[in-house]
């Protein structure tokens, strides 16, 4: 009714439904709140275009992927496959990200890698995890300040369960990227949690 003759007042409304304006206030409140109705004074209640996917697409839009990162959990290029097993164990990741001195990013080591690997009969303890990661140039990266939704659509695309999140060093013709956080679907979804229980604004 509104979307297609609005602006309404209130008591216009009221009598098109057949009802009292004090039944109908409990109704209109829900309907601000929600964003699919806004009402300015002497003008009355309009139809605003978005609903409750918008409103949400809206809301996570304004999250930058530093605003949910969490800490990264790194190996250096000589640690033993073994060692980085452990330590996948220990911190409960699916995968590791494989830096150099400095924390610079070299590459990424996944179960499945570490799975493949302890599937021969190799030494473990023998083998450095350089040997087995994915390198740079096959790697999916994000930066502290993309949005939540652009990295999201990276990990969806990647078929990925995270992204090292990383700050660039020294100059554009030699570039080397700093990890500095570790975006995960769990971390995304944490977010949705957190704001269909309204902790985040």
């Amino acid at each position: 009714m509104v979307k297609e003759g609005g602006p309404l007042t209130g008591e216009q409304i009221a009598e098109r439904l057949g009802v009292s304006r004090a039944a109908l206030r409990p109704d209109l409140a829900i309907l601000i709140m929600s964003g699919v109705l806004d009402a300015r004074p002497k003008v009355g209640y309009y139809y605003t275009g978005k609903g409750a996917f918008s409103m949400l697409t809206e809301e996570i839009a304004r999250y930058k992927v530093r605003d949910i990162q969490s800490v990264p959990v790194v190996v250096a290029t000589t640690t033993s496959a073994y060692d980085t097993i452990v330590t996948m164990f220990l911190d409960d990741v699916g995968s590791i990200f494989v830096v150099e001195s400095g924390g610079l990013l070299k590459g990424v080591v996944s179960r499945k890698d570490l799975l493949r690997a302890a599937m021969g009969s190799r030494d473990l303890q023998k083998i450095p995890v350089k040997v087995l990661m994915t390198g740079m140039s096959k790697m999916i990266m994000t930066d502290p300040d993309e949005p939540v939704l652009t990295a999201a659509k990276k990990m969806v695309e990647g078929e990925i369960d995270s992204l090292p999140v990383v700050r660039p060093i020294g100059p554009e013709t030699d570039k080397a990227f700093e990890v500095v956080g570790r975006l995960t679907k769990t971390n995304i979804t944490r977010l949705l949690v957190e704001m269909g229980q309204g902790k985040r604004r």
